[in-house]
Protein backbone atom coordinates (compact mmCIF):
# COMPACT_ATOMS: atom_id res chain seq x y z
CA UNK A 1 0.00 0.00 0.00
CA UNK A 2 2.55 2.79 -1.17
CA UNK A 3 2.01 6.11 0.08
CA UNK A 4 2.67 9.22 -1.87
CA UNK A 5 6.50 10.74 -0.25
CA UNK A 6 5.50 13.96 1.41
CA UNK A 7 7.44 17.07 0.90
CA UNK A 8 10.26 17.34 4.23
CA UNK A 9 9.59 19.93 6.69
CA UNK A 10 12.43 22.53 6.79
CA UNK A 11 12.38 24.24 10.12
CA UNK A 12 12.54 28.17 9.68
CA UNK A 13 15.19 27.87 12.61
CA UNK A 14 16.79 24.79 13.62
CA UNK A 15 17.24 24.34 17.38
CA UNK A 16 19.76 21.48 18.18
CA UNK A 17 20.55 20.01 14.84
CA UNK A 18 22.45 20.96 11.48
CA UNK A 19 20.98 22.06 7.93
CA UNK A 20 23.33 19.16 7.06
CA UNK A 21 21.55 16.87 9.38
CA UNK A 22 18.12 18.06 8.55
CA UNK A 23 18.79 17.23 4.75
CA UNK A 24 20.51 13.58 5.57
CA UNK A 25 17.64 12.08 7.24
CA UNK A 26 15.11 13.86 4.91
CA UNK A 27 17.43 11.82 2.41
CA UNK A 28 18.52 8.48 3.58
CA UNK A 29 15.67 8.25 6.36
CA UNK A 30 17.37 7.86 9.30
CA UNK A 31 20.00 9.36 11.04
CA UNK A 32 22.34 9.17 14.21
CA UNK A 33 22.78 11.90 16.30
CA UNK A 34 25.55 11.45 19.01
CA UNK A 35 25.80 12.51 22.55
CA UNK A 36 22.19 13.67 23.05
CA UNK A 37 22.65 12.37 26.45
CA UNK A 38 25.19 13.46 29.54
CA UNK A 39 26.96 10.20 31.38
CA UNK A 40 24.95 11.61 34.16
CA UNK A 41 21.68 11.54 32.33
CA UNK A 42 22.75 7.55 31.36
CA UNK A 43 23.59 6.69 34.30
CA UNK A 44 20.14 7.41 35.61
CA UNK A 45 18.46 5.92 33.19
CA UNK A 46 20.74 3.15 33.44
CA UNK A 47 19.98 2.55 36.98
CA UNK A 48 16.08 2.88 36.51
CA UNK A 49 15.66 0.34 33.21
CA UNK A 50 17.61 -1.60 35.57
CA UNK A 51 14.47 -1.56 38.19
CA UNK A 52 11.93 -1.44 35.32
CA UNK A 53 13.44 -4.98 33.78
CA UNK A 54 13.43 -6.42 36.98
CA UNK A 55 10.25 -4.69 38.33
CA UNK A 56 7.73 -4.30 35.09
CA UNK A 57 9.44 -5.56 31.94
CA UNK A 58 8.53 -9.06 30.43
CA UNK A 59 10.35 -11.53 28.44
CA UNK A 60 8.30 -13.73 26.02
CA UNK A 61 9.97 -15.65 22.87
CA UNK A 62 9.19 -12.44 20.76
CA UNK A 63 8.28 -11.80 17.44
CA UNK A 64 6.27 -14.89 15.25
CA UNK A 65 6.61 -16.07 12.08
CA UNK A 66 8.37 -18.73 9.79
CA UNK A 67 11.21 -16.08 9.04
CA UNK A 68 12.53 -16.83 12.75
CA UNK A 69 13.76 -20.42 10.97
CA UNK A 70 15.61 -18.33 8.30
CA UNK A 71 17.25 -16.00 10.33
CA UNK A 72 18.15 -18.13 13.55
CA UNK A 73 19.57 -22.26 13.58
CA UNK A 74 17.18 -24.45 15.63
CA UNK A 75 19.06 -24.54 18.94
CA UNK A 76 19.41 -20.67 18.93
CA UNK A 77 15.44 -20.33 17.78
CA UNK A 78 13.83 -22.29 20.38
CA UNK A 79 16.19 -20.00 23.39
CA UNK A 80 15.64 -16.66 21.57
CA UNK A 81 14.41 -14.30 24.02
CA UNK A 82 13.17 -10.32 24.06
CA UNK A 83 12.70 -7.95 26.95
CA UNK A 84 10.10 -5.99 26.34
CA UNK A 85 7.52 -3.28 27.86
CA UNK A 86 5.87 -0.02 26.72
CA UNK A 87 5.80 3.61 27.98
CA UNK A 88 8.60 4.17 30.86
CA UNK A 89 8.49 7.47 31.11
CA UNK A 90 4.86 6.44 32.93
CA UNK A 91 7.21 4.32 36.01
CA UNK A 92 10.42 6.29 36.16
CA UNK A 93 11.14 9.95 36.34
CA UNK A 94 14.62 9.74 34.71
CA UNK A 95 12.46 8.43 31.89
CA UNK A 96 9.78 10.95 31.95
CA UNK A 97 13.15 13.71 31.46
CA UNK A 98 14.54 11.67 29.18
CA UNK A 99 11.34 11.99 26.48
CA UNK A 100 11.27 15.27 27.33
CA UNK A 101 15.07 15.83 26.91
CA UNK A 102 15.32 19.56 25.56
CA UNK A 103 18.36 18.65 23.11
CA UNK A 104 16.02 15.45 21.71
CA UNK A 105 12.58 17.13 21.24
CA UNK A 106 14.55 20.18 19.84
CA UNK A 107 16.00 17.59 17.31
CA UNK A 108 12.41 16.29 16.78
CA UNK A 109 11.18 19.82 16.15
CA UNK A 110 13.81 20.35 13.67
CA UNK A 111 12.73 17.75 11.49
CA UNK A 112 8.63 17.51 12.26
CA UNK A 113 7.88 21.26 12.77
CA UNK A 114 7.49 23.85 15.87
CA UNK A 115 4.45 21.27 16.78
CA UNK A 116 5.51 17.78 18.11
CA UNK A 117 3.58 15.01 20.20
CA UNK A 118 5.15 12.10 22.23
CA UNK A 119 3.01 9.07 20.65
CA UNK A 120 4.81 6.15 23.24
CA UNK A 121 8.12 4.60 24.82
CA UNK A 122 9.33 0.57 24.19
CA UNK A 123 12.11 -1.04 25.71
CA UNK A 124 13.52 -4.06 23.53
CA UNK A 125 16.33 -5.40 25.25
CA UNK A 126 18.18 -8.42 23.69
CA UNK A 127 19.53 -10.85 26.51
CA UNK A 128 22.85 -12.19 25.84
CA UNK A 129 23.87 -15.05 22.99
CA UNK A 130 20.37 -15.60 21.58
CA UNK A 131 19.18 -12.28 22.11
CA UNK A 132 16.18 -11.53 19.25
CA UNK A 133 16.71 -10.31 15.79
CA UNK A 134 14.19 -8.43 13.86
CA UNK A 135 13.69 -8.91 10.01
CA UNK A 136 13.10 -6.04 8.15
CA UNK A 137 9.77 -4.18 8.38
CA UNK A 138 8.45 -0.58 8.99
CA UNK A 139 7.26 0.24 12.14
CA UNK A 140 4.06 1.69 10.28
CA UNK A 141 2.69 -1.67 10.30
CA UNK A 142 3.06 -1.42 13.91
CA UNK A 143 1.19 1.86 14.71
CA UNK A 144 -0.44 2.87 11.34
CA UNK A 145 -0.76 6.93 10.83
CA UNK A 146 -2.15 8.73 7.65
CA UNK A 147 1.77 10.21 6.40
CA UNK A 148 5.58 10.11 7.50
CA UNK A 149 5.30 12.90 9.92
CA UNK A 150 6.92 10.45 12.73
CA UNK A 151 9.99 9.71 13.79
CA UNK A 152 11.21 6.76 15.86
CA UNK A 153 14.30 7.39 17.92
CA UNK A 154 16.81 4.79 19.98
CA UNK A 155 18.05 5.63 22.95
CA UNK A 156 21.17 3.77 23.10
CA UNK A 157 21.64 2.39 26.40
CA UNK A 158 24.72 -0.10 25.79
CA UNK A 159 27.53 0.52 22.76
CA UNK A 160 25.96 -1.08 19.81
CA UNK A 161 28.30 -3.08 16.86
CA UNK A 162 27.28 -5.90 14.39
CA UNK A 163 27.96 -8.77 17.48
CA UNK A 164 24.94 -7.48 19.57
CA UNK A 165 22.83 -6.67 16.93
CA UNK A 166 23.12 -2.99 16.14
CA UNK A 167 20.26 -1.05 13.99
CA UNK A 168 20.33 -1.43 10.11
CA UNK A 169 18.34 0.37 7.28
CA UNK A 170 17.37 -0.21 3.68
CA UNK A 171 19.11 3.76 2.50
CA UNK A 172 16.05 6.04 1.59
CA UNK A 173 13.71 3.31 1.63
CA UNK A 174 11.22 5.43 3.57
CA UNK A 175 10.48 6.93 -0.03
CA UNK A 176 8.60 4.01 -0.99
CA UNK A 177 5.68 5.13 1.36
CA UNK A 178 4.12 2.41 3.76
CA UNK A 179 4.17 -0.82 2.41
CA UNK A 180 1.94 -4.15 3.19
CA UNK A 181 3.34 -6.31 5.82
CA UNK A 182 2.95 -10.59 5.85
CA UNK A 183 0.86 -10.68 8.65
CA UNK A 184 -0.98 -14.34 8.14
CA UNK A 185 0.69 -17.38 7.22
CA UNK A 186 -0.55 -21.03 6.90
CA UNK A 187 0.12 -21.49 10.30
CA UNK A 188 -1.76 -18.54 11.55
CA UNK A 189 -0.91 -14.70 12.43
CA UNK A 190 2.06 -13.45 12.68
CA UNK A 191 3.98 -10.34 13.60
CA UNK A 192 4.03 -7.65 10.95
CA UNK A 193 7.09 -8.46 8.64
CA UNK A 194 8.68 -7.96 5.44
CA UNK A 195 9.26 -10.83 3.06
CA UNK A 196 12.72 -12.03 4.43
CA UNK A 197 13.81 -13.04 0.60
CA UNK A 198 12.62 -10.45 -0.61
CA UNK A 199 14.26 -7.88 2.58
CA UNK A 200 16.86 -9.65 3.69
CA UNK A 201 19.22 -8.14 6.23
CA UNK A 202 22.53 -8.48 3.89
CA UNK A 203 23.71 -5.47 2.31
CA UNK A 204 21.52 -3.55 4.73
CA UNK A 205 23.42 -0.11 6.16
CA UNK A 206 24.66 -0.67 9.69
CA UNK A 207 24.18 2.46 12.51
CA UNK A 208 26.40 1.38 15.09
CA UNK A 209 26.07 3.91 17.81
CA UNK A 210 27.68 4.80 21.42
CA UNK A 211 25.85 4.74 24.86
CA UNK A 212 23.90 8.29 25.30
CA UNK A 213 23.61 8.75 21.43
CA UNK A 214 20.11 8.11 19.28
CA UNK A 215 19.33 7.01 15.91
CA UNK A 216 16.18 8.51 14.60
CA UNK A 217 14.18 6.86 11.35
CA UNK A 218 11.42 7.57 9.64
CA UNK A 219 8.17 5.42 10.26
CA UNK A 220 8.45 4.55 6.76
CA UNK A 221 12.11 3.43 6.99
CA UNK A 222 12.93 -0.12 6.24
CA UNK A 223 14.70 -1.88 9.18
CA UNK A 224 15.71 -4.70 10.95
CA UNK A 225 19.02 -6.28 13.40
CA UNK A 226 20.79 -9.41 13.51
CA UNK A 227 21.11 -11.59 16.71
CA UNK A 228 23.07 -10.21 19.76
CA UNK A 229 26.00 -13.09 19.98
CA UNK A 230 28.09 -11.20 23.15
CA UNK A 231 27.92 -11.98 26.34
CA UNK A 232 26.47 -8.93 27.64
CA UNK A 233 22.37 -7.24 27.39
CA UNK A 234 22.14 -5.04 24.42
CA UNK A 235 19.09 -2.38 25.55
CA UNK A 236 17.31 -0.05 23.49
CA UNK A 237 14.57 2.18 24.42
CA UNK A 238 12.40 3.56 21.30
CA UNK A 239 10.86 6.46 21.54
CA UNK A 240 7.69 7.60 18.81
CA UNK A 241 6.98 11.60 18.41
CA UNK A 242 4.85 12.52 15.58
CA UNK A 243 3.14 15.56 14.06
CA UNK A 244 -0.14 15.95 16.09
CA UNK A 245 -2.09 16.12 12.75
CA UNK A 246 -0.56 13.26 11.87
CA UNK A 247 -3.89 10.99 12.38
CA UNK A 248 -3.44 7.04 13.46
CA UNK A 249 -5.55 4.50 12.69
CA UNK A 250 -4.67 1.27 13.53
CA UNK A 251 -2.39 -0.09 15.80
CA UNK A 252 -0.01 0.68 19.46
CA UNK A 253 -1.73 3.44 21.44
CA UNK A 254 -4.38 4.08 19.16
CA UNK A 255 -6.73 6.95 20.35
CA UNK A 256 -4.49 8.10 23.09
CA UNK A 257 -3.54 12.11 23.21
CA UNK A 258 0.40 12.16 24.04
CA UNK A 259 1.85 14.60 26.03
CA UNK A 260 2.75 17.95 23.38
CA UNK A 261 6.72 18.38 24.07
CA UNK A 262 7.24 21.15 21.85
CA UNK A 263 4.39 23.72 20.23
CA UNK A 264 0.76 23.45 20.65
CA UNK A 265 -1.86 20.46 19.79
CA UNK A 266 -3.64 22.32 16.72
CA UNK A 267 -7.73 21.98 16.79
CA UNK A 268 -8.49 21.65 12.97
CA UNK A 269 -10.81 19.48 13.47
CA UNK A 270 -12.82 20.76 16.34
CA UNK A 271 -12.17 18.45 19.34
CA UNK A 272 -13.41 19.44 22.30
CA UNK A 273 -11.10 19.38 25.32
CA UNK A 274 -11.13 16.43 27.69
CA UNK A 275 -12.49 18.40 30.67
CA UNK A 276 -15.60 19.72 28.91
CA UNK A 277 -18.30 17.39 30.27
CA UNK A 278 -21.13 16.15 27.87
Amino acid sequence: MPSPALEPIVATKLRHLTAEQVAFYHEHGYLRIPKVFTPREMDALDRDLTWLIQTWAGTSPGWSGPWRKKLMDEATEKKSQLIAMHDLQLYSEPWMRAVTNEKLCNSMADLLGPDVELHHSTLHAKPPETGHPFPMHQDWAFYKHRDDRYVDVLVHLDDTCHANGEIRFIDGSHKQGALEHITQTPEGACTPHLPVEQYPLAGTVPVPAKRGDVVVFNIFTIHGSHINTTDRVRRLVRVGYRHPENEQYHGQSLGRQGLMVRGIRPNAKGIRPAYVEE
